[in-house]
């Protein structure tokens, strides 16, 4: 009989990055199906745009191209930079985060598992802060009783950045951006989520969007790809804040279910948050990590400037790792403290 303790092979990154770009499936599928063909166009832009820089920068490192391109980490970033950029947004936007993904967040600092910044949210970030308007180009849901947006004019709104002449008409903001606007404007909560734009538990199309990943993460937990500290934590202390402030204000704050399924929670919470890179690496400061994570993402959305906030959250929890990482680190073996 064997008592030894046996070793575990270690995953691959290519089967790794490969079964986190087949999670991102259901929610791609759910995107398109609700916001049109714009999605899948960003996609192959941040993707063209992530495999053409990361060779770049491999040859100007002097390291092999085949071995590192091949490995998926440029193309699940990508994706998650394509998944968080509106539909319609021109199609410079896209490659421009793209680049700033690849050659200044992720090899600037050495490449793969250098990078103290989720390189797919500073891209984003930059994109937000930098060209706002071009980032609130969202397409109406398909959903909607109203005009839209065909395939063919979507692909020409992206690629000649020509607004067309019904385009405001056939837009919309988010429903984040939506309450956010509305509460300004002293209407009622229960006015604005009364528009046509509100589904059931968020908005129309996007709270598909959410369930899709939601079921690609449970995947990924299932397969023991992300360690169950980090959503759990980034999920449940975004929801207890909403709860908090929803039962003490429900007139002028959203109930929790809309946060979880609203914006990027969900596919933060999953695909984002639980990146090993910049994530802490003992499960009690994942914990702490992803719950502060969560807070600083409802504080965003309720009291911040931008409509969501998780790339914001994420890139600042980013900064606080090594700290977590310090003080959570477990006694060594034979030892007090």
């Amino acid at each position: 009989m064997n008592t030894s303790p046996f070793f575990i092979k270690p995953t691959p990154l290519q089967v790794v990055m490969l079964k986190v770009a087949a999670a991102l499936v259901p929610g791609i599928a759910a995107m398109t199906w609700a916001f049109g063909v714009g999605v899948l166009v960003q996609i192959t832009l941040a993707l063209l745009t992530a495999l053409l820089a990361e060779a770049a920068c491999l040859k100007l490192r002097h390291y092999p191209i085949k071995p590192f391109i091949l490995d998926g980490s440029a193309a699940v970033t990508a994706l998650l930079l394509a998944l968080s950029m509106p539909p319609l947004a021109p199609w410079w936007v896209v490659v421009l985060a793209s680049l700033i993904a690849i050659c200044l967040a992720k090899h600037l600092y050495g490449g793969l598992g250098q990078n103290p910044f989720n390189p797919a949210m500073v891209g984003f970030a930059v994109m937000i802060v930098s060209f706002p308007a071009q980032m609130s180009r969202w397409a109406a849901p398909l959903a909607l009783d109203m005009p839209h947006l065909d395939s063919i004019t979507q692909v020409i709104t992206i690629f000649s950045g020509a607004v067309p002449a019904a385009f405001d008409a056939m837009a919309s903001a988010t429903p984040l951006d939506t309450i956010k606007t509305g509460l300004k404007a002293h209407q009622a909560l229960a006015d604005v989520m009364g528009a046509p734009l509100f589904g059931n538990l968020a908005g129309v199309g996007s709270e598909w969007a959410a369930a899709g990943f939601l079921l690609g993460g449970i995947y990924l937990l299932r397969e023991k790809l992300i360690p169950w500290q980090i959503p759990v934590g980034f999920l449940g202390a975004l929801m207890f804040t909403a709860s908090v402030f929803y039962g003490l204000d429900p007139a002028n704050y959203s109930p929790p279910w809309f946060h979880l399924f609203s914006g990027a929670a969900i596919l933060g919470a999953f695909f984002i948050v639980s990146d090993p890179v910049t994530a802490p690496t003992t499960p009690r400061g994942r914990l702490i990590f992803a719950a502060l994570a969560g807070l600083l993402t409802y504080m965003i959305r309720v009291f911040g400037a931008y409509p969501d906030g998780v790339a914001f959250a994420v890139l600042i929890m980013n900064i606080a790792t090594p700290f977590i990482d310090q003080y959570t680190q477990p006694p060594v073996f034979g030892r007090k403290k």
